[in-house]
């Protein structure tokens, strides 16, 4: 029986290292429908869960594989499940649940070409947007973008880190390229992964209230089997999970919801860096985008332009505080996408004005060439 952390330098795909970091993690659930290209995270826990003691279930299809580790997680266990475009879609009700009922969860979502079942095998970035506002009413969300098959290692890691800490619903949102991608792997010592677990009720089960939270805004969970009363409320609740069916309670619950993932935006968002001290243009890309962007950044810093690069780790909660800083200093920015535009709409929305935000739009199916990024840079600056 192998061990739940594979220590050492591997040569896997993405898919494969998202399931060893779920592993790594603690996760010990796995229900899911396989879907291209993210089938190799379910094939891969399939394997390993029963090695360490955890449990997989295929479902029927992608809304009970959603309800089904909202579930486990309720009952315990850290839980996850993969899927792409369609499957995503299917998911978007319960993902509302898991975050009314403060579940943590960690859905993996390898992009391709959409909509409908579009390009199947081909790479996509068309579902960030569905990321952040695909279930219906106000809520916030936490989401990561691997550009390695190391990173899809390491942000499932941090994503159930999230997941446990804010109790909410974390998206892997990865695409086909980084996820088939095959590349080395470091998979560190056990106790060199920093892991968090969610935090238990501490009162006895007489004064438990299931939603009611401290100054950091997220409530404590009862331990399964030690006598709490739960009541688990998928309607605007109270902070015993009773439903009060009120505008006053639905605001004071909303607002809360919002505020535990916003008040901690700063420490939640991470970006990444490159040249942007002295940018006239500063690119902004996510997943394989901002990998095969570097080629142009690089040859048009050897042609003299000034540019950066600002890689987006963390696109949800968005942070927009450093583009607005930015936009201060440069004279443009640049947003390549494999999709007709989804991000570029947050950085102009941050930008408010303050220099151009200019598209690149690249076609759903294929690798974003470097060439159309340095011509777009060229233009840029003219």
């Amino acid at each position: 029986m192998r061990s739940d952390v594979l220590t050492g330098a591997w040569f896997m795909n993405g898919d494969i290292a998202a399931a060893e970091g779920a592993l790594a993690a603690g996760c010990r659930f796995f229900a899911g429908y396989p879907i291209t290209p993210s089938t190799e995270v379910a094939e891969r826990m399939a394997e390993r869960l029963p090695e360490v003691g955890g449990t997989y279930i295929q479902m029927e299809d992608e809304l009970a594989s959603m309800a089904a580790i909202l579930g486990a997680s309720c009952a315990g266990v850290k839980s996850m499940t993969s899927t792409s475009g369609p499957g995503f879609s299917l998911m978007m009700e319960n993902i509302g649940l898991g975050v009314m009922l403060e579940v943590p969860a960690v859905v993996v979502n390898v992009q391709r070409g959409g909509p409908s079942t579009g390009l199947p095998t081909l790479v996509g970035q068309q579902d960030m947007m569905q990321a952040r506002w695909g279930s219906h009413g106000d809520y916030d969300i936490i989401a990561y973008c691997p550009n390695s098959p190391q990173e899809m290692f390491d942000l499932t890691v941090k994503a159930f880190n999230a997941a446990e800490r804010y109790r909410v619903p974390v998206f892997l949102m990865a695409d086909e390229s980084v996820g088939h991608m095959t590349e080395r792997v470091t998979i560190p010592e056990r106790a060199a992964i920093p892991l968090v677990n969610r935090k238990m009720a501490t009162v006895p089960p007489s004064e438990y209230q299931p939603f009611a939270a401290d100054e950091d805004l997220v409530p404590a969970f009862a331990a399964a089997g030690q006598g709490y009363a739960v009541r688990m409320e998928s309607l605007t609740h109270d902070e015993r999970g009773r439903p009060v069916l009120t505008s006053e309670a639905h605001w004071t619950l909303l607002q809360r919801l919002h505020n535990k993932i916003a008040m901690h935006a700063h420490e939640i968002a991470e970006i990444e860096e490159l040249f942007t001290e002295d940018a006239d243009i500063v690119v902004v890309a996510y997943g394989i985008t901002s990998r095969t962007v570097l080629r142009a950044i690089e040859q048009a810093r050897e042609e003299g332009l000034r540019v950066g690069l600002l890689r987006l780790i963390t696109p949800w909660p968005f942070p927009a505080w450093r583009i607005v800083e930015l936009a201060e200093q440069v004279k443009a920015f640049l947003v390549p996408e494999v999709n007709l535009g989804q991000m570029v709409l947050e950085v102009e929305r941050a930008a408010a004005g303050r220099t151009r935000t200019i598209p690149l739009a690249y076609p759903p199916g294929a690798i974003p060439a470097p060439e159309r990024a340095l011509q777009a840079i060229r233009e840029a600056v003219k």
